[in-house]
C-alpha cells in the first residue's frame, strides 16, 4: 500500500513531534545554553504547543491551506529567527501541496525540500555552518537519491530518518557560522547544535509516522 497522508495525518504527526519536543525541554536548552541563548527550547516548544492547540481547526483544511495556516502560526509564535524561518518553510512547502489532496512518499520529499530551498534562502545560509539546515539537508538527499534508486518506501523512509539524526549529530564535528556560537573562541566545536536536533526530531517523528501508515 503506497504512502497517503491527509490533512488529518500531519496533524496527528504535529501532535506527536509536540510531545517530543517537550518532553526533551532540559536536553534540548542544556545544549542552547551551551552555544546560544538558552531560548531555543522555549520558543519551538511554544510554537508547536499553539499548533496543537489549532489541531481541530487545522485538520479541517485542504493540505495547501493547512501548510499556509501552519506557516502563519509558527511565525507569529515562535520567537527570534527562527519563527521566521519555520513560517516560510511552509509557507513554501504549501506551494507543492496546491490542489492535493493526499501527500504521497514523492510530495513528501518536495514539501521537505521545499522547506529547505526556503530556509536556506530566508536564513542566507548554506548545509555545514551548524544550524538546523544540517540535520533537513541530509535528509531530502538521502530522500531524493533513494526515490531514484527505486527503493521501496519503508526502505526509504527509514533512511531519511536516519540520515536526519546523523545530520544533527553531525553538527558536533562543525563550527558555527550563523548564531551566539560564532561569538565563541572554538564556534561551538564539540556541542551539538540545538535547531538541528529539534529538526532531526520533527524528521525522524514523521518519517516514523509515515512508516506506520504503510503497515
Amino acid at each position: 500500500m503506497a504512502l497517503q497522508l491527509t490533512s488529518k495525518d500531519y496533524v496527528e504527526y504535529i501532535k506527536r513531534a509536540y510531545e517530543l519536543i517537550h518532553a526533551n525541554g532540559d536536553y534540548i536548552t542544556e545544549l542552547d545554553s551551551a552555544t546560544g541563548d538558552g531560548d531555543h527550547w522555549s520558543n519551538i516548544n511554544m510554537g508547536f504547543e499553539k499548533l496543537v492547540e489549532e489541531a481541530d481547526r487545522l485538520e479541517t483544511l485542504n493540505l495547501f491551506e493547512e501548510f499556509k495556516e501552519i506557516g502563519k502560526i509558527m511565525m507569529s509564535v515562535i520567537g527570534g529567527s527562527s519563527g521566521v524561518l519555520y513560517g516560510s518553510a511552509y509557507l513554501g512547502a504549501a506551494k507543492t501541496l496546491k490542489d492535493k489532496d493526499v501527500i504521497t512518499s514523492k510530495d513528501l520529499c518536495d514539501v521537505l525540500a521545499a522547506m529547505l530551498d526556503a530556509i536556506m534562502a530566508r536564513g542566507n545560509a548554506q548545509p555545514g555552518w551548524k544550524t538546523m539546515i544540517d540535520s533537513l539537508h541530509p535528509a531530502v538527499t538521502c530522500f531524493k537519491e533513494s526515490i531514484e534508486k527505486g527503493l521501496s518506501e519503508e526502505e526509504t523512509l527509514a533512511l531519511v530518518k536516519k540520515a536526519s539524526v546523523d545530520g544533527a549529530e553531525n553538527t558536533k564535528n562543525m563550527e558555527a557560522v550563523r548564531g551566539r556560537a560564532t561569538y565563541q573562541a572554538n564556534k561551538g566545536l564539540g556541542h551539538l547544535d540545538p535547531g538541528a536536533v529539534t529538526m532531526s526530531y520533527q524528521i525522524s517523528t514523521l518519517m516514523d509516522y509515515a512508516l506506520e501508515k504503510l503497515q
